[in-house]
């Protein structure tokens, strides 16, 4: 597992546990350490990561961005709240994220809601990036890695005499696209009990390229005129709400958390619709217990996601809007159980259960989308139940190892399907019978295995070799979607290429096999410099990619076009990819007068092809670097970070990805933490240079976005412009 920051010589910052402790008695407590081994080696096992993420947090709405630094980590551009975790070119789905322990859902056909962006990053406490190897423990149903994002542990008083209450409220401003947040916190403890609120609220206007890359026109009938350096469909609207109980006794806890999304517009400049609301719900029970055996770690939760989607105001309304509405729950149960077998060796068993359904139909407006409502997906089921072993041995006081095995099955099933008009037999009926003419249940039985040594030198070197088996089966969006009409298929897209895709439901789960090599060189101050390498190679078996759709109302002019967008199915193919991590640090110097230098660098490479086209495989990252000059003195901390990307030229044909230019950026920020007072500032690409995003995908933020090419092909979603920032937050 690979560290969140790609700043790691920024300032550790006080936990949680003392700060309460501290708020609540006005002296330093005692602190009693647990004989628990740990892992030897950061390069691939889990850290906490609360070093500098208050001032990564500040300012910033998407939870996706906080690890966008970190080695093999990128993200897919998607709304202002919703980017796409990807990690060493594998995303979204492929990668397991668990916020609070849950595994959350999309519950969208272009994955507006996705898992990450039900925290808001105000309220993030700690996360955890497995990038390639990954325990079983963490794993299951995924093949890039894991992210774990979790909100701060239950603050509780000391004395019972004295109960602890403390709280937080802050606020971030943006000039580019006029952002706003806001967030509220309070915690009113005894020595057993804890009661938290907190509440976020955010907006934001369309954001500013740095200069023009489209004509300046109406996005809608009769509407005004969009400049032509505006992002079209870029803003924002939200409000999240948390409240927590926990209880504490001995080395028990008990958490209930409850939390409620409202997200009142979203938009999408790279999806043919924007959210025009959201709202989500969740209930997390957990309990964790020490006993003399080991631990315990139990955990059952519940969801439940109302999603519409609809032009907003940029986009041509067709006189009726587009409304499409999703419903779904996710139910799920997690057990583990961590014996601590000898000193040297650690056995982890656990089970877990997910159950998730999906109901998505279209009403009807009209005309040919009428007089019924179009079921794109009707009772969408997709269960999970799993189990793993993992044992943990240190061998020598320099050699130690893991092995794991972890089962999951995975059934998916969904009921039939209607068009707006299945008399209109051209248009819907034949897709909509020969769907319904099929058994829809499919049972997938997966295995994942994974092997790891690690030899520890001394306190200075230490190295690492993995293998990992990984599975994952198809989601209900890649299997289930019917329709090959041109406009239905549009609406059936998660990546952001502005082309149209339909289900298969013969797709087979995904298989693959990664190699792993990682090395640590630091020196004897950890703080004076170190470094770390990983290097991997995957290649994937049955992996899931597009090609031209060839049946139904998809066109011969389908099959061969090179430019505009396009229908595509899902497949089966085969995949490689293999790649780089590079991060490291080193202090540059020291005086009571200037204070302290230290310098940071990141560098990722990765490189995808599918094995059956030879082709490219579809937005990969191109390779990309971070420099940074850290300066702290009198409690400031201050950054120069120098970041370049290479030319994204190596794409993918099948469905007319476009290439993007190289581009280096500069960012500059400061932050001052008086205690009961956090100062940030910082300016965002300070040049106001242009770009294109290589992950923002294809331009189709305004207009009549529902055809296929009514749009202009051959515009990727540009980045930022300059963006000046200031935030602040108040602790009482």
């Amino acid at each position: 597992m690979l560290c969140l920051a790609a700043l790691p010589s920024l300032a550790n910052e006080p936990s949680p546990a003392l700060a309460t402790s501290t708020a609540a008695s006005g002296v330093l407590p005692a602190i009693t350490v647990k004989a628990r081994r740990i892992p030897k080696s950061p390069t691939s096992s889990q850290l906490d990561q609360r070093k500098g993420l208050n001032r990564l947090k500040a300012g910033e709405t998407d939870t996706t961005r906080l690890i966008e630094q970190t080695p093999g980590v990128s993200a897919y551009s998607a709304g202002g709240l919703s980017s796409l975790p990807a990690i060493h070119g594998l995303a979204d789905d492929r990668v397991r994220v668990q916020v609070d322990g849950m595994d959350l859902q999309a519950a969208c056909p272009n994955h507006m809601n996705s898992a990450l962006s039900y925290i808001a990053p105000a309220n993030v406490g700690e996360i955890k990036v497995y990038a390639g190897i990954t325990p079983v423990s963490a794993g299951g149903d995924s093949l890039g890695g894991s992210i774990q994002v979790n909100q701060a542990a239950p603050r509780f008083a000391d004395d019972d005499d004295q109960p602890l209450v403390q709280g937080e409220a802050g606020f971030s401003l943006r000039s580019n696209g006029r952002a706003q947040s806001s967030q509220l916190s309070a915690t009113y403890a005894t020595r057993s009990l804890s009661l938290s609120y907190s509440g976020v609220t955010g907006q934001a206007d369309n954001y500013r390229a740095a200069r023009g890359f489209k004509p300046a026109q109406a996005g809608t009938e009769g509407g005004r005129i969009i400049p032509a350096d505006e992002v079209a469909s870029s803003a924002y609207k939200f409000i999240n709400q948390d409240v927590k109980l926990a209880w504490q006794h001995d080395e028990h806890l008990l958490e209930l958390k409850l939390g409620e999304q409202h997200v009142l517009f979203e938009g999408f400049p790279n999806q043919r619709m924007d959210m025009t609301g959201n709202r989500n719900t969740l209930v997390n029970l957990h309990y964790k217990g020490d006993f003399a055996w080991g631990e315990l770690d139990a955990r059952a939760y519940t969801q439940r996601t109302h999603h519409t989607m609809d032009m907003g105001p940029d986009r041509y309304q067709y006189g009726t809007g587009m409304p499409m509405l999703t419903r779904a729950s996710t139910d799920g149960l997690q057990l583990t159980a961590s014996l601590q077998l000898t000193p040297q060796d650690t056995l982890r068993v656990g089970s877990e259960a997910l159950r998730y359904n999906l109901y998505d139909w279209w009403p009807p407006v009209g005309g040919a989308m009428g007089p019924r409502a179009f079921w794109n997906i009707d009772n969408g089921r997709r269960n999970r139940l799993g189990a793993f072993a993992e044992w943990e041995a240190s061998w020598t006081s320099q050699w130690s190892s893991e092995l794991g095995l972890r089962h999951d099955i995975v059934h998916a099933d969904t009921s039939a399907v209607q068009g707006y008009d299945n008399g209109l037999q051209a248009t819907w009926g034949q897709d909509a019978s020969a769907f319904n003419a099929r058994d829809h249940a499919h049972t997938d039985r997966n295995w994942d295995f994974v092997a790891l040594t690690r030899y520890r030198q001394d306190a200075h070197e230490t190295l690492e070799l993995a293998y990992a088996r990984k599975s994952r089966s198809p989601s209900l969006y890649q299997r289930y979607p019917w329709s090959t009409q041109p406009m239905a298929a549009l609406m059936n897209n998660y990546v952001g290429d502005g082309n149209g895709y339909i289900g298969n439901e013969d797709l087979q789960p995904e298989v693959a096999h990664t190699l792993s090599a990682s090395a640590q060189w630091q020196g004897a101050d950890q703080q004076a410099w170190q470094i770390k390498l990983t290097g991997y190679a995957t290649y994937i078996q049955d992996y899931i990619d597009a090609q031209r759709c060839h049946t139904g109302q998809c066109s011969p002019a389908n099959q061969t076009a090179t430019s505009g967008f396009v229908l595509l199915q899902y497949v089966n193919q085969g995949a490689r990819l293999h790649g780089l991590d590079a991060s490291g640090e080193v202090e540059l110097g020291r005086s009571d007068t200037w204070g302290r230098f230290s310098g940071t660098a990141l560098l990722n490479l990765v490189h995808g092809q599918n094995t059956v086209t030879d082709e490219p495989l579809y937005n990969i990252m191109p390779v990309n670097a971070r420099v940074g000059l850290v300066h702290r003195l009198a409690g400031w901390t201050s950054t120069l970070e120098l970041q370049g990307v290479q030319g994204k030229r190596r794409v993918s044909a099948v469905r007319n990805e476009m290439q993007t230019g190289g581009y280096s950026l500069v960012h500059v920020k400061t932050s001052r933490d008086w205690g009961p007072v956090q100062l940030d500032m910082g300016i965002d690409n300070v040049f106001n240079r242009f770009y294109e995003q290589p992950l923002g995908g294809a331009y189709v933020g305004q207009g009549a976005s529902m055809s296929t090419n009514t749009i202009p092909w051959g515009t990727v979603v540009p980045g930022m412009g300059r963006a000046m920032k200031l935030a602040m937050t108040l602790r009482y």
